[in-house]
C-alpha cells in the first residue's frame, strides 16, 4: 500500500490550508491551531471568512504562535469524519493535537479573544495607569479586578470567572496608584465599556457564578441591534428571555422608540435582553416570518424564552411607550401572559379534498376524534422531502377517502403551532389512535404501500435507512 508524503502547508490570506496529508505536521509543528471544517456553498461559512482572515492577521501581528487553518470538508471527508464534523463551519482548537470545541463567537475580535484566553493567563497583569488606560481602549469591553492580594479568596474567584469567559478581556492589578484612579478604597471590579454609561462597579460577594451574571448584564448594550456580528451573543448568552423589537429605520421608528426601549430596559439587566431588529433587511424577513408577522404590524413586539423549545409571548396592543413596555415585560416576568402559538385560518373548504387541511385551531378537534385513526404530516413549505412526499400522500389520502374509521391530514408546521406537540424535522409524520388517542410516530419508508401497511396494522413505525439531509432540517434558533 502506497504512503502519501506530507504535502507542504499552503496559507490563503494567511490561514493555513490542511488536507489529510499535510495535517499531521500542521499538528506537529504548531502547538495551537483553530481548525475551521467548511462546505464552500455553505452561507455561514462564507460570513465568517473575512472574519477569520482578520482574526489571522491580527494573531500574526501580536506576533502569536496561534495559528488559524482550514479543511474543505467537502474534499476532505475522511478527515472530516475522522473529526466528528456534522454541520458547517465547525471549529476545533487544537492543542498539541488535542482538540476541543470552539464555542466562542464568530467575529474576529471574538474569535481572537477567544485564543487568547485558551492559551495564556485569564487575566492580564496591569503595573500602571498607563497600562490599565491602554487596557480599556484596547476593546469595547473589558474587565478590571482590583486586588491588594492576589492570592485572597475572592481574587482567586476572579480568575476563575475570567477563565471562564471567554469573550472579554480580564486585567487585575494590586497597584495603589490605579485604586485611586478608579475610585476605590478597597478591592472590587470594574467594568469598563464604550457605550451606554461607560463602566459598571460590581457590587456584592466577589464569587465566579455572581461576576458571570455581573458580566452577562453589563457586557451588552442596554439596547442590542440584531445583526450577523451580534447574533451569537444574543443567542448564545446567559441571558435567555429576549424582548424583540421590530423596527423600520426607514420609517424612522429607531429614532422615535429607541430611547423608550432604554429607558424600559434598564430596570430588567441580567433578566430580559432587549433586542432591535430593522425590518428594512431582506435578510430580516425571514424573523418576521418566523414569528408569524406581517411588515404592516411594524413596529411590533414578541417576547421569546430561549430553552428546549423557544417560547413566544405577543402583547395585546403594539404600544411601545416606557411605561408599556415596562409592564409587558414584567407580566411575563410575573407569569401573567399566556404564549402565544401561531395558526393559520381555517378555511371553509379545509375538508374538501382527500388530505384534510389542518390548522392549530382544528388540529385538537380532528386528531383526538375517538372513533377515528388519524395520520398527520408535520410538513414546511420549502421542504425537499415533503415536496417528495407530497403525491404519494395525496395517492394514500384518495385510498382512504371515503374510510369510516380512518383520516388522512396534514398541517404547515411553520405556520400553525401546538403546545402538546413540537415538531423538530420535516416531514414528520404521527398516527392519533382512535379510542385511547395515543400518539405513534411513524418513521418507516415514505411509499404508499408502507403508509398503507401502517395504517392497517400490518407493520410497525419502523426506522427505515432513508438518509436526511439538510434540506430536510428545521433551522437552529442561532439561525434566525
Amino acid at each position: 500500500m502506497a504512503v502519501l508524503a506530507d504535502e507542504d502547508i499552503t496559507k490563503d490570506e494567511g490561514v493555513l490550508v490542511l488536507t489529510k496529508s499535510n495535517f499531521k505536521k500542521a499538528m506537529e509543528e504548531n502547538e495551537f491551531i483553530l481548525v475551521e471544517f467548511y462546505a464552500p456553498w455553505c452561507g455561514h461559512c462564507k460570513a465568517l471568512a473575512p472574519e477569520y482572515v482578520k482574526a489571522a492577521a491580527k494573531l500574526t501581528e501580536q506576533e502569536s504562535a496561534i495559528k488559524l487553518a482550514k479543511v474543505d470538508a467537502t474534499e476532505e471527508t475522511e478527515l472530516a469524519e475522522e473529526h466528528g464534523v456534522r454541520g458547517y463551519p465547525t471549529l476545533k482548537f487544537f492543542r498539541s493535537g488535542k482538540p476541543i470545541e470552539y464555542n466562542g463567537g464568530r467575529h474576529a475580535d471574538d474569535i481572537v479573544n477567544w485564543l487568547l484566553k485558551k492559551t495564556g493567563p485569564p487575566a492580564k497583569t496591569l503595573e500602571s495607569v498607563e497600562d490599565a488606560k491602554a487596557f480599556i481602549a484596547e476593546k469595547p469591553v473589558v474587565i478590571i479586578g482590583f486586588f491588594k492580594d492576589q492570592e485572597s479568596t475572592p481574587a482567586k474567584e476572579f480568575l476563575s470567572a475570567a477563565s471562564a469567559t471567554d469573550d472579554f478581556p480580564f486585567g487585575i492589578t494590586s497597584e495603589t496608584k490605579l485604586f485611586s484612579e478608579y475610585g476605590l478604597e478597597g478591592d472590587g471590579v470594574i467594568l469598563f465599556k464604550d457605550f451606554d454609561e461607560g463602566k459598571n462597579v460590581f457590587e456584592g460577594e466577589v464569587t465566579e457564578a455572581e461576576l458571570t451574571k455581573f458580566v452577562a448584564a453589563n457586557s451588552l448594550p442596554l439596547v442590542v441591534d440584531f445583526n450577523h456580528e451580534t447574533a451569537s451573543k444574543i443567542f448564545g448568552g446567559e441571558i435567555k428571555s429576549h424582548l424583540l423589537v421590530f423596527l423600520s429605520k426607514e420609517a424612522g421608528h429607531y429614532d422615535t422608540h429607541l430611547e423608550a426601549c432604554k429607558g424600559a430596559a434598564k430596570g430588567f439587566k441580567g433578566q430580559v435582553l432587549f433586542v432591535t431588529i430593522n425590518t428594512d433587511e431582506e435578510d430580516h424577513s425571514r424573523i418576521l416570518e418566523f414569528f408569524g408577522m406581517k411588515k404592516e404590524e411594524v413596529p411590533g413586539l414578541r417576547i421569546i424564552k430561549l430553552e428546549e423549545d423557544m417560547a413566544k409571548y405577543k402583547p395585546e396592543t403594539y404600544d411601545l411607550s416606557e411605561s408599556a413596555l415596562v409592564s409587558f415585560v414584567q407580566s411575563y416576568l410575573d407569569g401573567k401572559l399566556k404564549q402565544h402559538l401561531l395558526s393559520q385560518e381555517l378555511t371553509d373548504d379545509w375538508d374538501k379534498e382527500p388530505v384534510k387541511v389542518l390548522v392549530a385551531s382544528n388540529f385538537d378537534e380532528v386528531a383526538f376524534n375517538k372513533e377515528k385513526d388519524v395520520l398527520v404530516e408535520f410538513y414546511a413549505p420549502w421542504c425537499g422531502h415533503c415536496k417528495q412526499l407530497a403525491p404519494i400522500y395525496d395517492q394514500l389520502g384518495e385510498r382512504y377517502k371515503d374510510h369510516e374509521t380512518i383520516v388522512i391530514g396534514k398541517m404547515d408546521a411553520t405556520a400553525n403551532e401546538l403546545e402538546h406537540t413540537k415538531i423538530q424535522s420535516f416531514p414528520t409524520l404521527k398516527l392519533y389512535k382512535k379510542e385511547t388517542n395515543e400518539v405513534v410516530d411513524y418513521s418507516g419508508a415514505r411509499t404508499l404501500e408502507a403508509l398503507t401497511d401502517f395504517l392497517e396494522g400490518k407493520s410497525a413505525a419502523e426506522e427505515d435507512d432513508e438518509e436526511v439531509d439538510e434540506e430536510g432540517d428545521v433551522p437552529a434558533k442561532d439561525e434566525l
